[in-house]
């Protein structure tokens, strides 16, 4: 298994955060790591992520997991669970601001031959946040 994290406490309510989140069209005005997302968000659908980290290139998932304004799930990967990517965005609410988290999970027997080629998400997943963060507070 691989994984990436990253969290913050976001000065705004679940709402507006998970409205910031679903309007992927706009992602890449605040995701500087974002070329842009094709498709609607929502329980079940198909999307296609395009990042700069890899140019070019489509990263089909479906919308697996849709709890409004507390959980979402991004699933893609290979056939038969060869290898697997999930990536997950939580929302709790703290009263006054959001404890938000971001994370991604690889597995799969494939993991093992795939995983070196599986860039550094560490930067990434915390400028997310972060772009996340300011636009939602802004």
């Amino acid at each position: 298994m691989k994984e990436y994290k990253a969290s913050a406490t976001i000065h705004a309510s679940p709402e507006k955060i998970w409205s910031i989140l679903t309007d992927v069209a706009a992602w890449p005005e605040w995701d500087p790591y974002c070329d842009r997302i094709e498709g609607r968000v929502a329980p079940g659908e198909k999307i296609k992520a395009f990042t700069k980290l890899s140019p070019g290139r489509a990263f089909p998932v479906k919308v697996s997991e849709y709890v409004l304004n507390e959980r979402m799930t991004w699933s893609g990967g290979m056939p038969f669970g060869l290898f697997k990517g999930e990536r997950t965005f939580t929302l709790t609410s703290q009263g006054e601001s959001t404890e938000f988290a971001l994370r991604e999970v690889f597995s799969g027997p494939m993991l093992a031959l795939i995983g070196g080629s599986i860039p550094d998400m560490t930067e990434p997943f915390e400028k997310f946040v972060e772009g996340l963060k300011k636009r939602a507070e802004g």
